[in-house]
């Protein structure tokens, strides 16, 4: 019985890579790459000789069908992306819920993504949470925002360098510019950096140090901010 792998891959740190990964992507019959040129470097590493083919956001409804009929056919195949676990802000979601309507396996190694350590990292509560990924860029961001000023938990995104100032304003605007947050950077890599503060301390910081690399943006929900207030009137 054929079984389809979703394989989480280091998001910077080749040591995070698991050998149970290893072993997986070795066995299988074929490998689903985001990129075929950075998974390359990584099989080279690891000394992975297993096919490889192209499956990304641009390509993968026009290449689903024929994917599901390798697996039905009997080969294993595994899905990884460029870093982290698929299926997060990345290609995955689609073939595995394919595969499990024709009664095919489908197995998520546990291993490395980007909103975890952040989350764990930036000192806010991590109980509860709501993980965004990435805001629209234009059509359907205020409405997000509406949606989101009022939320509970502590929300997750996942944002550019070159989108980042646009993204901290637009925090300031609709959350608040005194709400606790926490901008991590380079996860798991040698200049990892965790900037923490509120909207307006991390935005003034990068307005004045230009962002570099991808970037994991933990802000607090507005429970939070109710309760500190209460704190603060408890004791005036």
């Amino acid at each position: 019985m054929s079984k389809l792998y979703l394989v989480p891959t280091p998001v910077g740190n080749l040591q995070d890579m698991t050998p149970r990964s290893i072993e997986v992507l070795k066995a299988c019959s074929l490998i689903l790459a985001e990129d075929t040129r950075t998974s390359g470097k990584l099989l080279k590493v690891f000394e992975i000789s297993t096919p490889m083919l192209s499956y990304h956001m641009f390509n993968e409804h026009k290449t689903l069908s024929g994917y599901v009929e390798r697996l039905k056919a009997g080969q294993d195949i595994a899905v990884i992306t460029d870093a982290g676990t698929p299926g997060i802000s990345d290609p995955g979601f689609l073939i595995a819920r394919e595969a499990i309507k024709e009664g095919i396996a489908v197995e998520c190694l546990p291993g490395a993504t980007a909103f975890v350590p952040a989350l764990v990292a930036s000192g806010l509560p991590c109980e509860r949470f709501t993980f965004e990924g990435f805001l629209p860029v234009k059509k359907g961001r205020q409405t997000r925002f509406e949606e989101l000023k009022d939320e509970r938990r502590t929300m997750i995104f996942y944002e550019s360098p070159h989108k980042l100032l646009k993204t901290l304003e637009d925090f300031s605007k609709f959350f608040s510019p005194e709400r606790l947050m926490c901008a991590s950077r380079e996860i798991s890599k040698m200049y990892e950096e965790h900037t923490r503060g509120t909207v307006a301390e991390v935005l003034e910081h990068f307005k004045t140090k230009a962002p570099k690399g991808e970037f994991v943006l933990v802000v607090q929900g507005a429970d939070e901010v109710k309760k500190e207030k209460k704190k603060i009137n408890k004791y005036d």
